[in-house]
């Protein structure tokens, strides 16, 4: 059986009915697919073989023993809350920051857990066009995020897309470095390199402990902006509302043409 460790395990809320007990035999399904026994879990979560016993066969469940018995796999925990994108917290964010979508119609926000990066692997981030112009001017070195992998070696390229009324890509920076700190910390830290004004930073990080920053430099504009519509048609590319990994051959196409950016 394959080896769970460095997975992320999500867990989502049931459609049907709300059934918290639905959760044992979903937690049991992944410990078969670890190939531990319960007796090996318990010795993992230093618990009786009876506790597990009892977890799996369903019932209501903290979370925090959620988090144990995956964890015990090893793997990690990802709880989301997710919105109708037409929730006030939808319109709220969404009519200042560029925040992921599950789908069309949700917003989504992580509870628990961070993401894993992808090795060797460049992003697009969505950005809206006056703070993508500072960036490719230079003038804002720190994005700030929500949520991001803290993982992302340095030197990660990021492709930057400007959203409405833009639509095009317009530029790349390297990642330098990504920093998870208390929100208040973010704030002294970055007030003027991430160019926000305090009431809309206040409102992106409401109810949040931590945010993120990610390290900007050796920003280039393209010196033909690729527009959203030769994107889709060129590469099948649909804009991000946070970010997402660059496909390999959107990649290769924008690293192979250096004439499209200005030095």
């Amino acid at each position: 059986m394959k080896n769970l460790a460095g997975k992320v395990i999500e867990a989502r809320a049931v459609a049907y009915g709300g059934d918290v007990g639905v959760a044992g035999p979903e937690l049991r399904r992944l410990r078969l697919l670890s190939g531990l026994t319960q007796e090996q879990l318990a010795v993992r979560m230093d618990v009786q073989q009876a506790a597990v016993s009892k977890i799996e066969k369903g019932g209501e469940i903290y979370l925090s023993t959620v988090q144990r018995y995956v964890e015990a796999l090893g793997a990690s925990l990802r709880v989301n809350a997710c919105f109708p994108a037409d929730a006030p917290i939808s319109l709220k964010l969404c009519d200042t920051f560029d925040i992921e979508h599950g789908n069309d119609d949700q917003l989504v926000l992580p509870i628990l857990g961070d993401d894993p990066f992808r090795p060797q692997r460049d992003v697009v981030l969505s950005i809206k066009p006056k703070y993508s112009k500072s960036i490719l001017d230079g003038r804002k070195t720190v994005e700030l995020r929500r949520r991001f992998p803290v993982s992302a070696p340095n030197g990660t390229l990021a492709y930057i897309y400007s959203t409405s009324p833009v639509k095009a890509m317009v530029g790349t920076a390297a990642i330098r470095d990504v920093l998870k700190l208390p929100i208040e910390q973010l704030w002294a830290e970055f007030e003027f390199a991430a160019s926000i004004e305090r009431d809309q930073f206040n409102a992106y990080f409401e109810g949040l402990e931590h945010g993120f920053a990610l390290i900007l430099d050796d920003a280039k504009a393209f010196s033909r902006p690729l527009p959203l519509n030769e994107l889709r048609e060129k590469f099948g590319f649909e804009p991000p509302q946070s970010f997402l990994y660059a496909k390999r051959d959107l990649r290769k196409a924008l690293r192979d043409e250096p004439a499209i950016v200005s030095h």
